[in-house]
């Protein structure tokens, strides 16, 4: 059974099920999935997952959604790719917690400060079931508003997708210790706000064609 969020409904128009409620979020429930519509935005995110699993059990959760790419990241828009590492950009000093001292989160022995591993083995299934490029992806509440912006940010972080939930849907799952991966459809230019440069449309297909893939695999993953 997989736990499927994204940030809105518009990102989910394909999926098909029993409408429900929980807490303070819409779902569905359908075959071989409960999906949460989260809100936008990192806080959202991580709520939701939180709370769903804090009364339920969730062997594995996807978050997808559409996203940005940044210059010279190669991505095409209307392209799908899965994100194997997330960075939580707008956490600490412009070059993150590390030089303040502490880490954001510790498990196991291990610090993470502003960086984020999907699960890998789950990442990696999906990327050979599904034929997905895999990126690093960075989170921010203020997306980028300018190509400037976004390429600063690409290169300070070595990133290649842009969202506002992806670092702490990858912080949550490891704290709770749920194995998560995400997959992103590019909409469009990170930075570029004129919607007319947009590719809704073929992000929403990219992701409609991902996410019923994810659903149809039938190896164990």
């Amino acid at each position: 059974m997989w736990l499927l969020l994204s940030p809105t409904r518009l990102e989910a128009p394909f999926l098909r099920g029993e409408p429900f409620a929980f807490l303070a979020w819409k779902g569905l429930k359908g075959e071989g999935f409960v999906y949460l519509e989260t809100g936008v935005g990192k806080v959202n995110a991580a709520m939701a997952l939180a709370a769903y699993a804090a009364s339920h059990p969730v062997e594995r959760a996807l978050l997808f959604g559409i996203a940005g790419a940044y210059p010279g990241s190669g991505l095409a828009l209307g392209q799908a790719v899965l994100i194997g590492e997330e960075v939580e950009a707008d956490l600490g000093l412009r070059e993150g917690l590390k030089p303040l001292g502490f880490p954001a989160l510790r498990k196991g022995g291990a610090r993470y400060y502003n960086r984020f591993p999907l699960d890998p083995g789950l990442t990696a299934s999906l990327k050979e079931g599904l034929g997905l490029g895999l990126a690093t992806g960075l989170t921010r509440d203020l997306v980028s508003e300018s190509l400037e912006e976004a390429e600063a940010l690409a290169q300070r972080w070595g990133a290649e997708v842009e969202s506002m939930e992806g670092a702490a849907f990858a912080r949550a799952c490891l704290a709770l210790g749920v194995r998560g991966a995400e997959l992103r459809a590019i909409s469009n230019p990170a930075g570029v706000r004129d919607r007319g440069a947009w590719r809704l449309k073929e992000a929403l297909t990219a992701l409609e064609r991902a996410v019923s893939g994810v659903l149809c695999l039938q190896a164990p993953l």
